[in-house]
């Protein structure tokens, strides 16, 4: 078993109540991303997340109660800049809600995505974005950042894959037009 304090995780707080929290976390369309299919708002729901060809992942929702806690377990993953397409395989993901201060206070923690993870970086900087910025944005405003369809223009954060996958073949993908001679 993994020591809680090697997971990735942030805390927010947000201006509404602890229920509000829950009900935008259950929104998984609102915040991560516009081509999630499925059900995100049952136990022993499922959903498929993807982005582009760059992440595809598989989602059970495990716990669900109102106001206080949601989970989920990662089914089936897929990166295309890693080696390792299993590294959030069996991973958790828990959204802990509690009042704080007439708002609420949201903790997020992915259990299982850990520094020695080649995807860490990369992975803990797209949290952070949904986390700090669409989520408590969706929470606090009624509108998040999402993922768009998929011929939208990508989230900030995803610029670190395309570093990532850069780094692993950059004979792949070229970033600079050739010039004339051919060079």
């Amino acid at each position: 078993m993994m020591q809680e304090g090697l997971n990735f995780a942030t805390t927010i707080s947000v201006d509404r109540t602890p229920q509000e929290a829950f009900d935008a976390i259950t929104n998984v369309r609102g915040w991560w991303s516009q081509e999630v299919e499925g059900d995100t708002d049952q136990v022993g729901g499922e959903f498929d997340y993807h982005y582009k060809d760059v992440h595809r992942c598989r989602v059970r929702v495990t716990d669900l109660v109102p106001g206080r806690k949601v989970a989920w377990l990662v089914l089936d993953n897929y990166f295309d800049f890693i080696d390792d397409q299993a590294e959030w395989k069996d991973t958790e993901v828990v959204f802990e809600i509690s009042e704080k201060g007439g708002g609420a206070e949201v903790r997020f923690t992915h259990v299982g995505l850990v520094p020695q993870y080649e995807c860490y970086d990369v992975c803990s900087n797209a949290w952070a974005g949904y986390i700090t910025g669409s989520l408590r944005n969706l929470i606090n405003t009624g509108t998040g950042q999402p993922n768009p369809k998929e011929n939208g223009d990508a989230p900030d954060h995803q610029h670190a894959a395309t570093a990532q996958r850069v780094k692993r073949a950059p004979q792949a993908i070229s970033l600079a037009p050739a010039d004339s001679n051919g060079a």
